[in-house]
């Protein structure tokens, strides 16, 4: 068995661990396994590309970073974390417009407006969002929505194999925020974690899966 192989086999054992301690509020199960699903993802990402962009490596640590601050559930940390994980956004929209040397906007545009009418409906259908997180919020919302713009008008106007993958990482990622959003301010309820954690490491794969297969084609189109 190869390293690739070894390290996907471990992914989806770290990931049952992770959900079912999500799930049973296992706390220092969720404190080893959270954080150690995106080093086997940086780990696979090292073993399979030839390129290594520091802005894989980056957009996952930004991830850790992010992850291990939700664990507690603190207001003031939840804080910091979305601040991050605006950073985050920022740094995975420029990764995969970069990668997919993006030169018309207006269809990604276009694309983003479902998406901002739905999670602003919702934001400003509540009155709970505390003041210290409200912009933090919009901008949060203003991101993902343009990621979700991107990944469907690529999927509609390229239809790839690794246009796919970017697919399926944002609708995991858009509906990962939902579901969070509705834990934090609507209805808290045991099966949100779980799914919410399912769904991060689904979208972080095919995040991973997205990236290789687009410095594959890079290396196919240089040799032509």
């Amino acid at each position: 068995m190869n390293k690739v192989k070894l390290l996907t086999s471990i992914l989806l054992f770290v990931s049952l661990v992770e959900i079912t301690a999500e799930y049973f509020k296992i706390l220092p199960l969720i404190y080893v396994f959270k954080p150690s699903l995106s080093i086997i993802i940086v780990l696979l990402y090292w073993y399979s590309s030839n390129k290594k962009d520091y802005l894989f490596f980056l957009t996952i640590g930004t991830s850790l970073v992010t992850n291990v601050l939700f664990i507690p559930n603190h207001l003031n940390l939840i804080f910091i974390a979305l601040v991050v994980f605006v950073i985050h956004r920022i740094i995975t929209i420029y990764y995969i417009l970069k990668i997919k040397k993006i030169k018309d906007y207006v269809p990604i545009i276009l694309a983003s407006i479902p998406f901002m009418l739905l999670f602003f409906y919702v934001f400003f259908d509540t009155d709970l969002v505390s003041k210290k997180i409200y912009y933090i919020l919009i901008i949060h919302n203003i991101l993902i929505s343009l990621l979700g713009g991107i990944a469907l008008s690529d999927y509609i106007m390229n239809h790839s194999t690794f246009s796919y993958w970017l697919l399926i990482c944002v609708i995991s990622f858009v509906t990962l925020h939902f579901i969070i959003f509705l834990e934090k301010f609507y209805i808290d309820l045991l099966i949100f974690r779980p799914i919410a954690m399912s769904l991060n490491i689904f979208a972080y794969f095919a995040f991973y899966k997205f990236i290789i297969d687009m410095e594959k084609t890079e290396v196919l189109e240089l040799k032509k």
